[in-house]
């Protein structure tokens, strides 16, 4: 799925569009992997007849603890799939939120340098950080990029492109 077009200029291309590293939903769905097998024990134990008045009270509350970690992972995927990284042949932009959108636009011929950042576990999933410094602002960083060397190398070569002007020769 593409980015919407009513979000872009007229005459803008979509270069590339991401959403953060899938890394990033490992977490949270280990712990509701490891919260849904105890709240099963939880209630298989609870509602055995031998446990007494505390049964039930255990197993409610396992359900209860279940539902709330199941809310969380949920809200995690939504911030997950609302996040969006693009890269126009004109800008780069970054979005997030549900409720509450923030954003940033960076035009490219704003752009001093892009860098990547990646550790040992980043490389083995290929992920990374991207860290890109514009001309007024501190370098802005934007982690869990998928495949953040070649996102590097696109971005390097659209910045290359705009700095020759071959954005104005093919126009």
């Amino acid at each position: 799925m593409g980015y919407p077009k009513e979000m872009l200029t007229a005459g803008e291309q979509v270069v590339l569009h991401r959403h953060p590293h899938l890394k990033a939903l490992i977490g949270p769905g280990l712990l509701l992997l490891v919260v849904t097998a105890l709240g099963a024990w939880a209630a298989v134990w609870g509602t055995d007849g031998a446990r007494g008045a505390e049964g039930p009270v255990v197993a409610v509350a396992a359900g209860v603890v279940w539902l709330l970690v199941l809310v969380w992972f949920l809200a995690r995927l939504v911030r997950w799939r609302t996040t969006h990284f693009v890269i126009t042949d004109r800008r780069v932009m970054f979005r997030k939120g549900v409720f509450t959108r923030s954003g940033i636009d960076i035009p490219l011929l704003r752009v001093n340098s892009v860098q990547f950042r990646h550790g040992f576990v980043d490389r083995i999933l290929r992920t990374g950080t991207l860290i890109i410094e514009s001309a007024s602002d501190d370098p802005l960083e934007f982690d869990d990029i998928p495949g953040v060397e070649k996102v590097h190398a696109l971005l390097y070569a659209r910045l290359d492109d705009s700095l020759d002007g071959d954005d104005e020769a093919r126009a």
